[in-house]
């Protein structure tokens, strides 16, 4: 009797298991079969996807290898860098304090960061967010992957502050991780509090992102993936090249503009909180994805804090990152409320198709 029961426990096992097996969505399956096709035509080690729909987990997989030396696969807690994504986490930490009364985004920075020297013409918050303050972007490769440490997020602010703006306020677009860096600092002053503390009372607990963190260099962090890089030395479109540890990064120069880790996973339940205004006022979720405008009335195609536009017939918001040893790219569809996130720790790989294409199966079903 008692192998009996042993036998049909196992035939109702393998039975829920096949239907579960079935019970998959094709476009999952379709999606598999096409983020798999690209890693191996990229040469991607490691790679992790996440998709949620109304803020429930749809989709979630990791690919390949976190660290190729000692043969360690890539899990769906692998961290990864995320390079400018942080981008989106500063601008909702500052529209939080915005609507709190605690920040105007019109005042001068200088009235929050006293010792930022003055420029020649004035710099608000809001130039910062949307990339028309005119503070500069790196000037070398170097720079962009320094191996310096800084103990603070204000001491990173010397890397540039006494240099002069590139242009006046408001009237060119120019990409900075640098301006997110003093943004971070603002965030900082008007609180009273780190911007790590701010990271995770107003977006990581609220989001339910349990995995982000600060991409601290010295700090022994479980599931860091490593990074790679890869050089091509033929014209074949077959050969990937060889595959190199990347090099070595301090982010601490620029943690508010790209110096965070997290998963696909924490990524797509932050674009939910966004989408479903759980983070901010519907207002100034509103504001974060108007694109800016110069004072000649030329449009960009940056809100505050995100890239913004409008496919599948509605606004969507979206970021990509790349750094040293890593690539990223998400997208939130705002009226559907879907959300996906691709990392990976090859540096320069091409990415944001592979979100196009799972977003792309969901529609279509």
């Amino acid at each position: 009797m008692k192998a009996s029961n042993i036998y049909l426990k196992t035939f109702l096992s393998f039975l829920i298991l096949t239907t579960y097996v079935q019970a998959e969505p094709e476009w999952v399956k379709e999606a598999q079969k096409y983020i798999q096709k690209e890693i191996k035509e990229q040469g991607i080690p490691g790679l992790s996807v996440a998709c949620s729909i109304k803020g429930k987990i749809v989709f979630e997989k990791a690919y390949g290898f976190s660290d190729v030396e000692n043969d360690i696969p890539a899990r769906v807690k692998t961290l990864y860098r995320t390079a400018s994504i942080a981008k989106p986490m500063t601008a909702i930490v500052v529209l939080s304090l915005f609507e709190s009364g605690k920040l105007d985004l019109d005042e001068a920075v200088q009235a929050y960061v006293k010792d930022f020297p003055q420029k020649k013409w004035k710099l608000t918050s809001r130039h910062l967010l949307g990339h028309l303050g005119g503070i500069r972007h790196y000037k070398s490769r170097a720079e962009a992957t320094t191996t310096q440490h800084f103990q603070t997020i204000k001491e990173g602010l010397s890397l540039f502050s006494e240099e002069p703006l590139l242009h006046e306020p408001g009237t060119q677009f120019q990409y900075t991780t640098f301006g997110y860096n003093l943004l971070g600092v603002v965030a900082e002053e008007v609180s009273g509090k780190s911007f790590e503390k701010l990271l995770e009372e107003i977006i990581f607990k609220p989001a339910g992102m349990t995995s982000s963190t600060i991409d601290n260099h010295y700090k022994i962090i479980k599931n860091r993936t490593r990074g790679y890089f890869r050089i091509k030395f033929s014209s074949d479109p077959e050969d990937n090249g060889l595959l190199f540890n990347a090099p070595l990064h301090d982010t601490s120069m620029k943690i508010p503009g790209g110096g965070l880790l997290s998963t696909p996973k924490d990524l797509v339940l932050m674009g939910h909180t966004v989408a479903t205004n759980k983070l901010l006022k519907p207002e100034t979720v509103k504001l974060m994805g108007t694109k800016g405008k110069t004072k000649e009335g030329k449009e960009t195609s940056y809100g505050l804090g995100w890239r913004v536009d409008k496919e599948y017939e509605q606004q969507t918001l979206a970021h990509s990152g790349g750094q040293a040893g890593t690539s990223t790219y998400m997208k939130v569809l705002m009226k559907d409320d879907i959300a996906v996130s691709v990392m990976c720790n090859l540096q320069g790989a091409k990415i944001k198709k592979l979100v196009r294409k799972v977003l792309d199966l969901i529609k279509g079903q």
